[in-house]
This record gives C-alpha cells, structure tokens and sequence, in this order.
C-alpha cells in the first residue's frame, strides 16, 4: 500500500512540476533573470507549493500519527547550520546554472536530452559525495 500510495504521490508531483513549467529551463531561467525578461510564472508556483506545505503541515501535525508508518519523521535541527547554509548555496547555483531543480531534472530525465541526463548523474553523485561526509554530531 505505501508504494502505491508514493508512485501516485511521485506521478500527481510530476505532472504539478510539468504543468506548471518547472521542467523547462527557460522558465525558471526567465523567473531568476530579475533585471531582465523577469517571468514571474513560477513565483505563483512558489506561493502555491509553500502555502500547500504550510496548511498540510498543520492538518497533519494535529494527527497522532502517520496513516501508513508508526511515527513522522521530522527533522531534529532546529537551527541552520554550515552544511545547510552550504548545501543550500550549491543548490541555488546549480539551479541558476543550469535551470532545473532536483525535482523538474528528475521529471525531465524521460525526454531524454543529454545537458539533463548529465545534470542527473551529477546530482546522483553529489548525493553520494554528500552521504559520505561526516553528519555534525550533536
């Protein structure tokens, strides 16, 4: 039932993520070219997905628990610190650079343009890189 329920989560995700522009580098390029040919598209995009996280994030909290684990999964850090700041940092270059996301480059791999499959592997090991590094100890 889980896996049902995340590959349906996953396709209704990618189609939000295609329907609202967010696989086309020219887009989220023309949204970040603020003193440019600014397009602001994807700032309502934005606003949908934060308010949706926002209002989910309070229905949800008020449950006991999960329909299908034993427990949310939150995360413990209640600050930032210089990995997130870091991480952060590259995330938004590699955005600028190269005009998608993790999520809209995942989307995108079925097209099959190379810049996009490269961009995968690299985010592929980027993450392994990332898993290797030691965690901040508490």
């Amino acid at each position: 039932m889980k896996e049902a329920v995340a590959l349906l989560a996953g396709l209704l995700f990618g189609f939000g993520l295609i329907l609202g522009g967010m696989t086309q580098p020219a887009v989220v390029l023309g949204f970040l070219d603020l003193f440019g040919a600014w397009n602001p598209r994807l700032l309502f995009v934005m606003a949908a997905a934060v308010a949706t996280t926002a209002l989910g994030y309070r229905l949800l909290l008020r449950r006991n628990g999960p329909w299908l684990d034993s427990s949310f999964h939150l995360p413990a850090a209640k600050s930032a610190d210089r990995r997130l700041v870091l991480g952060a940092a590259l995330f938004g270059i590699g955005w600028g650079v190269a005009g998608y996301c993790p999520g809209p480059a995942l989307v995108s791999i079925g097209g099959g343009e190379p810049s996009v499959l490269v961009l995968a592997g690299t985010m592929a090991l980027g993450s392994w890189l990332a898993s290797r590094l030691p965690a901040r100890r508490s």
